[in-house]
């Protein structure tokens, strides 16, 4: 009779999502694994027959609990605002599994900046569309602008690199939606690209 296998694989990929939230990716080894469950390497393998399999399933469950992030922040007052919030917060609490998601995914998992950019947009669309009457196309250039503004703050963060604190950065991502969201209601055709800029930036230069 074979020996029975002490830990189940969902033990072992959280054990293994522990890791990378402290060492990111290259932190995920066997070993390192195997010293967060408190035995040798064997069960692990037992499980998986390549450690890049291990990892792209830690991949998935980071990108279930950046996604648990995401829906809190549809349920505030202001959603699209909360939204901003928790990904700035996903960025500051979770640093390293950031990274794994956005910035370094492993090798055949869907992740990377636009793949967060797709997957966060698909979550948020629906909210946008309802509460700013945006059709759809509209809900998703506005989406854009101001997803790649906080991109760029959570970035910094991850990289401690910000000098900005949580509030500040709240403050710029109202000011951005607010104004984005005013262009595309009242400029023509700016979400079709057949708005008059000329016209445009003339009105703005003699107001």
């Amino acid at each position: 009779m074979p020996p029975k296998v002490k830990f189940q694989k969902e033990e072992i990929v959280q054990a293994a999502l522990e890791v990378a939230r402290e060492k990111g990716l290259a932190g995920i080894t066997a070993r390192e694994v195997a010293k967060a469950l408190g035995v040798s390497t064997r069960p692990i393998f037992t499980w998986y027959e390549t450690m890049d399999r291990l990892k792209g399933d830690v991949f998935d469950l980071a990108m279930a609990r950046y996604r648990a992030y995401i829906e809190a922040g549809l349920q505030e007052s202001i959603p699209f605002l909360g939204v901003w919030r928790q990904y700035l917060l996903f960025a500051r609490q979770e640093p390293e599994l950031y990274k794994l998601m956005f910035l370094t995914p492993p090798e055949g998992a869907a992740g990377g900046a636009m793949e967060a950019l797709r997957f966060s947009r698909e979550l948020v669309r629906p909210s946008l569309m309802r509460i700013y009457r945006l059709d759809e196309r509209t809900a998703d250039e506005y989406f854009l602008y101001i997803w790649l503004a906080a991109f760029s703050f959570a970035t910094l963060i991850v990289t401690d690199n910000c000098p900005y604190t949580l509030d500040e950065m709240l403050a710029v991502g109202t000011k951005l939606s607010l104004a984005v969201c005013k262009a595309y209601k009242e400029v023509p055709g700016l979400a079709a690209g057949t708005f008059d800029r000329d016209a445009i930036f003339r009105q703005l230069v003699q107001a």
